[in-house]
């Protein structure tokens, strides 16, 4: 199969989250299952290219209209591995400090900006005379891609074979706009209609995505279904998820165990495996106790945290019960995000700081420590569409302490017995539950060998992309086949 993946970011080239590791690890899978021909199109932001990828230009130009105007659109690509991947070039668009907002908050062009590179993923592909079996979309950057397919494309001849599959990472972002969008994007006053682009009075552009794909997937089966629920997993969207259930799939995300493997991670003081945690996490957990200016005690439950600060993420929830745990426990948390929930944290740290340590931004060094390190991985989730630190944190022998929510769900398993368990589960995002499975880990802590255990059921977890992919590759085989059937020739 030829198989295109559009999306707004994918490591190591652009990342602001989740998104972008899924659609990274996605586009190296799909090369090496099977006879795949597999490129990337990303947008080319400004701080793209150098260091270890060396872009190059592909000679000329396409042009692309949006919002009454004709745009220029040039491309670079690089190879990575067996993953062509291409980036669409426009400055105006693209050459800013950040690739969706600023401190400020969203740039107010954000429509114009993907109308335009969803304009230009179909128009680079045909630039390069790349002619995809599928188009796999990611989010609401890409998703009027085929909504494209299905209007203004459907009796163009280059795209005739090819079916579109749109992936759900959030379904809380949905880039919404007002109704001149609409124009702006070059789509009809017919199709400003509440069975397809129109949302209350605007355009959703994760709504076309939805509407006009041929397959939809979310990035667990727990959040596929939720996300067709009424209240705040839906997020609105609920009744054309449910409208459309029978082509809605859920397929749990992975980790790159390349990326992540306490047995190789150069950035841990001691690397172990299942059979040598023991030594290798308390010489972590020494190290990282000392790095971090806090009391180095063996004897302490340590709690770690990365994550995006953030409503979602419930760190809210744990900033109002620290106080209450710190005679039991030790926190080091590294995050960025919600000013409040950043400047609590902080408060925290410098009222305890043998006790809790809290780091602004993103580290990567210290995220790994922080995984190595920990005794347990705390995320009191209000919803998580999948979630991949709470699997990283299992491979690297922390237990998670999380929501029964999402993805969460799907790869947390608490059944009060800990030869079958491999970490806790709460019912609720709120401070009682939160606070009584804090309760349980650090009775627990004290119990070795049962708490062993439960480390041994983590570490032993199957957390790989290979039969996530591999759903994926399924999906786009059968959807393809069933487009090529229904022409008409």
């Amino acid at each position: 199969m030829k198989i295109l993946i559009a999306a707004s970011e994918a490591f190591p080239f652009c990342k602001t989250g989740g998104l972008g590791d899924v659609v990274g690890a996605l586009s190296q899978m799909f090369s090496r299952l099977g006879d795949h021909e597999v490129v990337l199109f990303l947008p080319k932001y400004r701080n793209i290219g150098g260091g270890a990828f060396s872009l190059s230009a592909v000679g000329g130009n396409f042009l692309i209209p949006v919002a009454g105007k004709i745009e220029t659109a040039s491309m670079s690509r690089v190879q990575w591995g067996k993953v062509s991947v291409y980036f669409i070039e426009n400055a105006k668009y693209f050459d800013r400090p950040g690739m969706y907002r600023t401190q400020y908050g969203d740039y107010k062009d954000n429509d114009e900006r993907f109308i335009f590179f969803s304009r230009a993923v179909l128009e680079g592909a045909k630039f390069i005379g790349f002619k995809p079996d599928i188009i796999h979309c990611h989010d609401w950057q890409t998703a009027l891609v085929p909504a494209y397919l299905k209007t203004l494309y459907r009796l163009d001849s280059f795209f005739v074979k090819t079916a579109s599959v749109f992936t759900i990472n959030n379904i809380a972002y949905q880039g919404m706009f007002a109704k001149k969008a609409l124009i702006k994007a070059g789509f009809d006053w017919s199709d400003f209609m509440p069975d397809k682009l129109e949302f209350y009075g605007g355009m959703n552009f994760m709504k076309a995505g939805i509407v006009f794909s041929d397959i939809i997937t979310a990035v667990s089966p727990t959040y596929s279904k939720e996300i067709q629920s009424y209240g705040e997993f839906g997020k609105g969207l609920e009744g054309v998820l449910k409208h459309r259930s029978k082509k809605l799939f859920g397929i749990l995300n992975g980790i790159d165990e390349e990326i992540w493997d306490p047995a190789s991670d150069t950035f841990i003081k001691r690397g172990y495996d299942v059979k040598t945690f023991a030594k290798g996490k308390a010489s972590c957990k020494r190290a990282l106790q000392t790095e971090c200016l806090i009391e180095e005690n063996k004897q302490l439950l340590l709690a770690g945290v990365v994550s995006r600060l953030d409503n979602q993420k419930g760190l809210d929830i744990l900033c109002k019960i620290i106080p209450e745990l710190v005679d039991k426990m030790q926190f080091i948390i590294l995050g960025a995000g919600d000013e409040k929930i950043a400047n609590a944290l902080n408060k925290l740290a410098k009222t305890y700081p043998k006790r809790v340590f809290f780091k602004s931004g993103f580290d990567e060094a210290l995220a790994h420590k922080i995984y190595a390190a920990s005794d347990i991985f705390i995320m009191p989730s209000r919803f998580e569409p999948c979630g991949l630190s709470q699997m990283i944190a299992m491979l690297y022998g922390s237990l998670p302490i999380a929501t029964k929510t999402g993805g969460l769900k799907d790869t947390v398993f608490y059944t009060g017995e800990p030869k079958s368990s491999n970490g806790f589960l709460i019912d609720a995002a709120n401070e009682k539950s939160l606070r009584s499975a804090l309760g349980k880990a650090v009775s627990l802590f004290k119990r070795k060998l049962l708490w062993n255990t439960m480390i041994k059921n983590a570490m032993n977890g199957d957390y790989s992309w290979d039969a996530s992919a591999g759903k994926y590759l399924e999906i786009f085989k059968s959807v393809h086949k069933d487009r090529f059937k229904s022409l008409k020739f």
